[in-house]
């Protein structure tokens, strides 16, 4: 066993250091906390406008009265994103970010149509459609942030900038010095959005959605996927790294789009289209009870278990565990490089999330709507606010149920295998 996990970590490892040290991947994850303020404020409003005993006219009537709470957070999280990409992307290269995060938000906009056709067939011009600025223009945001803000950011660096005396305020200075930056890389923006539209009929929002995007979101939504990014985010914690951050950082573009095609759906009083989304991997999946569903282990190792060692660590970890926080048994039990319990480290969330899918397959429990439940709520009331409906949060009691029952015998095993070796 110690010469797999040895030959495992010796090929993980570096794959992992890649992952985690990418400047890319930091300043996208950055760049979606960023927008996580304001996007939960809009879950928050979606939430209340949609209690489950609320009657449809008042619905109806929150809907109209606090709609612009939502519209103006997450149906334009694209907006903050790539504001964001733009910002810490300029910081990386000491170059300064307000100005790299405003040229890529205006880099953006000018690859985006500013027209819209109503149900009718109709063209309005001069308008701007907020699916492009929410989830369906979620990948063009990201690819023409990351290029621009690597062309204002290179631009600066190479020293091409109006200096101004000393004598100027520092605020004028900085303007002045990232006028021929940023009007270089805006015009490089306009004269490509200038050659799509006018030479071949198109524009970019949908030629990245059709090529780029729906196909990853595709690919993003299906059990199979899911499968696979949990299973990586269980092993790389075995080996003491944070699986959530290495792995979201890379999926979650897609999850986050998901989770906006949801809210969309849901705020339009529409099935939400997809079981898959960031609210699925927060609330039903590694997240519940902490990293690797980890709150039922902890409650049968502080009040079942024998070793006191055992015990003191589950009831000082139980706090924690409450609010998803598991790195006391993560580091405490321990759960990294312990070989005895990676058979249920990596099978419980794989088992549990296979569930948690079919279940909502089927009709059985909601889909989560697409609110943004921060990951601290504990269980049973994170899977109410995530579904709308009480029996996501019944689900979540079951999980931890089932992760009880698949850890127990592994657990009794390290216990008498501690008392043994004492």
């Amino acid at each position: 066993m110690n010469k797999f996990l040895d030959a495992i970590s010796e090929k993980l490892l570096p794959l992992a250091n890649v992952l985690g040290s990418n400047k890319y991947l930091s300043v996208l994850r950055d760049a979606f906390m960023l927008a996580f303020p304001v996007t939960m404020f809009g879950s928050i409003i979606v939430v209340i406008s949609n209690l489950p005993f609320f009657s449809d006219s008042l619905k109806k009537t929150l809907a109209s009265l606090l709609g612009n709470g939502q519209a103006a957070t997450m149906s334009i999280m694209t907006i903050f994103v790539v504001f964001g990409i733009g910002y810490y992307l300029s910081k990386t290269y000491d170059v300064e970010g307000v100005f790299g995060g405003a040229v890529a938000l205006s880099s953006f906009l000018i690859l985006t149509p500013f027209y819209t056709t109503t149900e009718s067939g109709k063209m309005v011009t001069e308008v701007l459609s907020l699916e492009r600025l929410g989830a369906k223009g979620m990948f063009l945001g990201m690819i023409t942030a990351f290029i621009a803000a690597e062309l204002y950011s290179r631009i600066s660096n190479k020293g091409w900038q109006i200096k101004m005396p000393d004598s100027v305020p520092p605020a004028v200075a900085k303007s002045f010095a990232a006028l021929i930056p940023g009007t270089l890389t805006l015009t490089l923006f306009l004269l490509l959005n200038a050659a799509l539209t006018g030479l071949f009929k198109v524009n970019l929002h949908d030629l990245i959605y059709q090529v780029i995007q729906a196909p990853l979101v595709g690919l993003g939504s299906s059990i199979g996927a899911t499968l696979i990014a949990i299973f990586f985010i269980q092993l790389l914690w075995f080996f003491g790294l944070h699986g959530q951050i290495l792995v979201n950082s890379v999926m979650d573009p897609i999850w986050n789009t998901l989770n906006l095609e949801n809210i969309e759906a849901y705020k339009a009083g529409e099935q939400v289209p997809h079981i898959i989304s960031k609210s699925f991997m927060e609330t039903f999946t590694v997240g519940l009870g902490g990293s690797g569903m980890t709150l039922a282990v902890v409650l049968i190792m502080a009040f079942v278990l024998k070793k006191q060692m055992y015990k003191d660590v589950g009831r000082l970890a139980l706090g924690a565990g409450i609010f998803n926080v598991n790195e006391p048994v993560i580091f405490g039990l321990p759960i990294v490089m312990n070989a005895t319990i990676l058979i249920p480290w990596v099978l419980s969330p794989i088992v549990v999330t296979l569930l948690n899918y079919f279940v909502m397959s089927l009709g059985i429990v909601p889909a989560p709507t697409g609110v943004s439940v921060p990951w601290t709520v504990p269980v049973f009331f994170s899977g109410m606010l995530a579904t709308n409906s009480i029996l996501g949060g019944l689900l979540q009691i079951v999980d931890m149920v089932i992760v009880g029952c698949i850890w127990y015998p592994f657990l009794l095993v390290l216990d008498r295998q501690a008392d043994y070796e004492l």
